[in-house]
């Protein structure tokens, strides 16, 4: 008997496509990234333990979007950083604009074999569930009013459905 070989992760299958999607409508992807030491962003835009990027064609210089790592440059407060994000720390992307995308299963922190770079993309369609983003569109208008540069956070509980992962 021939065993098959392991499948490739889809998480960054589904990043590019989704990534793909939002260009092509005129969106803004935005990436909700889990920090942890193998994340390489400015760790004083990091609030609990999470950073949101965006990575729009307009906001990024070079950017990779690979299996292993999303790679890119950005510029924080006007200074140009190099950005590295291991793909299995990405934990949503979605349209800035209407809070549609998905959400990914997190991996432990203290995972450092082959799963942790591939994520935990075994995880059944029944653990996503959809979460409506009303309150994302709250989040955004506050946001737009206000005088801070921090990029909206991932949609919350509203109205309209998106994708998130229930354990």
């Amino acid at each position: 008997m021939i065993d098959a070989p392991e499948a490739t992760s889809t998480r960054p299958y589904l990043i590019r496509a989704l990534y793909e999607w939002c260009t092509d409508n005129g969106y803004t992807p935005y990436i909700a990234v889990s920090v942890n030491e193998r994340v390489q962003v400015p760790r004083e835009y990091v609030k609990d333990g999470e950073i949101v990027l965006n990575i729009s064609f307009e906001a990024t210089t070079a950017l990779k979007l690979g299996n292993d790592f999303i790679e890119f440059k950005a510029r924080f407060a006007g200074t140009a950083r190099d950005i590295m994000v291991p793909v299995s720390q990405v934990v949503a992307i979605y349209a800035r604009e209407n809070g549609q995308g998905m959400a990914f299963p997190m991996v432990s922190s203290d995972d450092t074999g082959p799963a942790a770079v591939a994520g935990d993309e075994h995880a059944a369609p029944s653990e996503l569930k959809a979460v409506p983003p009303a309150a994302a569109d709250a989040e955004q208008r506050k946001n737009e009013s206000s005088d801070a540069p921090e990029p909206p956070r991932p949609p919350t509980p509203g109205s309209r459905p998106v994708l998130t992962r229930v354990k």
